[in-house]
């Protein structure tokens, strides 16, 4: 079978879906439609808003189907419809064994972890927030449980010190979108050999889950010492970004951090105080020193430098 006579169903909603995507329509392989979210009314004025998937494929003149309901018996005979030989998932909700197992080649994922690691929704947060130095993407079998198919394809990724889960959300956007052509290129070769994630297990290794992040999940604990603090900001960085609140005029206001360094020394003042000259920095004191927050934004106001903050506002 030839790349034009495989016919792919992709599926995906935000922007880390659009690169493989493209991907795979520059090179020539036959998408012959997109499975997307329903539009959804975004931002403050609530405008309704079609996925960066869909507005991709709407520009190839590719067929877009928005499902509210993955199980609709009408949407499932719409899908057997189109006759695919491969579904391709990424960043997209969980699938029912009568989509995922439709197709003669089955359904792959593109996960943005190393499997068996980081199984869940949000693992390149947690990565981070973890303050590993490596991570990845995977490319496997869709099975009946989440993240636990058999792995067709990996490839490392060098978490830096100055990374922050925006930046490996593009490093691993950039190294996905080859892994996904890379591993159609092998299913059309006859060349896959998927490994079940049990034997990528090894003795002592101690799994790492990535679930779904929540707004107490950003809070930042000041009982903590400095790196796990300002890899909690990292990873929640630039979105949904790590927090804290603050006493300005007996009212309490919501800080959020979008960058920091660390101040390693002795402290005696009580976790989570301020400390600032009102002129070129502002700390707050945790388990093993400070947090020295350099790009911040409070309440009410736009994100801006720490400089920037204190020209205009004094504690």
């Amino acid at each position: 079978m030839t790349k034009e006579e495989l016919r792919i169903i992709y599926m995906g909603t935000p922007d880390f879906a659009v690169g493989p995507l493209k991907t795979l329509i520059d090179n020539k392989f036959n998408i012959v439609a997109v499975i997307t979210g329903p539009d959804r009314p975004q931002g403050r004025g609530r405008k309704v808003i079609p996925s960066p998937v869909k507005q991709f494929a709407v520009e190839h003149n590719i067929p877009v189907l928005q499902p509210e309901k993955l199980k609709n018996p009408e949407f499932v005979e719409e899908l057997k419809s189109y006759n695919a030989d491969l579904q391709i998932v990424v960043a997209f909700r969980m699938l029912p064994e009568i989509v995922w197992d439709m197709p003669k080649y089955g359904t792959f994922n593109l996960h943005a972890a190393l499997l068996p690691q980081y199984r869940g929704a949000a693992p390149i947060n947690w990565a981070v927030i973890n303050g590993e130095t490596k991570t990845g993407v995977t490319t496997f079998f869709l099975d009946k449980d989440i993240d636990t198919g058999k792995v067709i394809l990996q490839k490392e990724v060098d978490i830096l010190d100055s990374d922050n889960c925006g930046t490996i959300h593009d490093k691993l956007m950039e190294v996905g979108q080859e892994l996904v052509k890379e591993t159609v290129e092998k299913l059309l070769a006859d060349d896959l050999q998927p490994i079940p994630q049990e034997k990528l297990i090894t003795d002592g290794m101690v799994l790492k889950n990535a679930p779904k992040i929540f707004k107490e999940d950003c809070r930042l604990d000041f009982t903590k010492d400095a790196v796990s603090l300002r890899n909690l900001v990292r990873g929640l960085s630039p979105y949904p970004t790590a927090f804290t609140t603050i006493k300005v005029k007996d009212k309490e206001l919501s800080l959020k951090i979008f960058e920091c360094e660390t101040e390693i020394c002795d402290v005696t003042d009580t976790p989570g105080t301020l400390k600032t000259d009102n002129k070129t920095f502002l700390k707050i004191s945790c388990k093993n020193g400070y947090l020295k927050l350099t790009d911040i934004q409070i309440e009410g106001k736009k994100r801006m430098k720490i400089s920037d903050f204190l020209n205009g506002f004094k504690f």
